[in-house]
């Protein structure tokens, strides 16, 4: 039966993610920590911190790691084939239909009106992950971390990867010091 959870929830949160890995995080978190209680939110936060460290699609990592912690190799297999599953339907089954309507203002219509709610959930992740971020760091900490962030990112174009692995750097060199 895990196995069939496995799969199930991936699909699930995959079909309906709608933008792609980051717009079908907060489903997968539903799946993953409210729905099956395969971990906390606070292990959630930190396997995505991870996971995003990492190259790839974010899914794809969420699923393997998720599938193996639960069920070993195989469930591995059945998440990450659970994730990907709902992608090659989509692109198989609807992309031809969806480009040979593209220019009606029904499908204009229900791609540009699903944004805002994929916008809405990206903001509720947000205020859950500094939600966790203020338990664990305080919440001056990760203003700090997230003000430098925002600033090194937007402002002087220095790319993500580096700035996680700033962060990284930061929490195992310097934060300890600050938290003893």
């Amino acid at each position: 039966m895990i196995y069939w959870h496995l799969f199930w929830a991936f699909f699930i949160a995959n079909i309906l993610g709608y933008g792609g890995g980051p717009a079908t995080i907060p489903l997968t978190q539903q799946q993953i920590v409210d729905h099956y209680g395969w971990m906390t939110n606070e292990e959630f936060v930190d396997m995505l911190a991870v996971a995003n460290a990492l190259p790839g699609p974010i899914a794809t990592k969420i699923a393997a790691f998720t599938g193996f912690q639960e069920a070993g190799w195989l469930g591995l297999l059945v998440a990450t084939i659970g994730t990907v599953a709902p992608s090659a339907i989509a692109i198989i089954l609807l992309l031809k239909l969806l480009n040979h309507f593209k220019q009606s203002p029904v499908v204009k219509g229900m791609t540009l009106l699903v944004q805002p709610v994929i916008a809405v959930m990206m903001i509720q992740l947000t205020w859950q992950f500094s939600s966790v971020s203020f338990a664990s760091i305080g919440v001056w900490q990760s203003i700090f971390i997230g003000l430098v962030s925002l600033i090194a990112i937007v402002w002087w174009k220095i790319h993500p990867a580096i700035i996680i692995v700033a962060a990284f750097i930061y929490g195992g060199a310097i934060l300890p010091y600050f938290m003893a």
